[in-house]
């Protein structure tokens, strides 16, 4: 696996990825919304990431990439498959069925605090003033744009309750790529986590729901919806997460994404017709503040002693 290139900032190699990964899923929670009015949670789950898998095992056997998970990795790749994609995509769809969907991004993008906290603690990545500082200003970003509405998060528990513990297990699958490295490229990676994780969410799917597995039985908003989760969500934004989470420190990566909720709430605007107010605002600005934490390098970080980083 690569190494990343600087443990106090994010590779510039791949700041391209990130800004797609930002778009992509930032604008996918309101999509999400309008898709789950008309196709059970589980349903919808299961159809994007068998589609994601699909594509990604296509791109891979396309590019000539190995597919075949190498003799001993299987367990280490069943567990994050089930952390990463079951958990993930239980939690945050039934998150997201249960609140307003810009409530949702905001608490399952409470990740990078828990990712800064696990990965000090499992892998001994710094918890540097610098990395502190930025997770401060990314929980204080997300607080601001609750806002007023905390009252509502409170009549809905159970929902908070499930975003909560899908940030949870999105950051322990983040730390796991990094503790226990299965050796593929990052499309068959992703793809396998994903064959992996569907399982259960079809037999849930298969026992407590009803209705259609494909998008064409949707009205067309919702279908182009599906469309959208398929390509960009899953194939593409998994795959650039995958590729970000294995190259970057998980203090850095963390932190890298706290734009995906602002842009969520923003692009409420465009597919739900909701209206931003000020604190969406001062909530960019904060969360732009703490991407700079990882995105800017530190001035005296060249000059700084040996022994005196933290």
């Amino acid at each position: 696996m690569n190494d990343e290139s600087s443990p106090h900032t994010f590779p510039p190699q791949l700041l391209w990825l990130l800004v797609g990964l930002t778009l992509g899923w930032g604008l996918n929670w309101p999509i999400m919304k309008l898709v789950i009015r008309e196709m059970a949670p589980m349903h919808f789950r299961t159809m994007c990431l068998v589609g994601g898998a699909v594509g990604l095992f296509s791109l891979a056997g396309m590019s000539g990439l190995p597919i075949r998970v190498p003799a001993g990795q299987w367990p280490r790749l069943v567990a994050l498959g089930l952390v990463n994609m079951t958990g993930w995509n239980i939690l945050a769809i039934y998150g997201v069925s249960l609140m307003a969907s810009g409530r949702a991004a905001i608490l399952g993008y409470t990740m990078p605090a828990w990712g800064v906290l696990i990965s000090a603690w499992l892998l001994g990545e710094p918890l540097t003033r610098r990395r502190v500082f930025g997770v401060g200003l990314g929980v204080v970003g997300m607080l601001v744009l609750m806002g007023s509405e905390v009252q509502a998060v409170g009549r809905s528990p159970v929902g908070a309750l499930c975003m909560i513990l899908a940030a949870l297990t999105w950051a322990m699958a983040t730390v796991m790529l990094k503790r226990w490295p299965v050796d593929l490229p990052t499309s068959s990676l992703t793809a396998w986590q994903m064959v992996i994780g569907v399982v259960p969410i079809l037999a849930i799917a298969l026992a407590v729901e009803r209705g259609p597995f494909t998008p064409f039985a949707l009205s067309l908003r919702p279908m182009l919806g599906s469309f959208y989760n398929i390509l960009v969500a899953f194939i593409f934004c998994y795959w650039a997460w995958t590729k970000i989470a294995i190259q970057a420190p998980v203090g850095i990566s963390s932190l890298a994404v706290m734009m995906v909720p602002v842009v969520g709430v923003f692009s409420g605007v465009l597919v739900l017709g909701e209206t931003p107010h000020w604190q969406d605002y001062a909530a960019l600005v904060l969360v732009v503040g703490s991407l700079a934490t990882v995105m800017l390098p530190a001035k005296t970080a060249s000059a700084a002693p040996t022994g005196s980083r933290k």
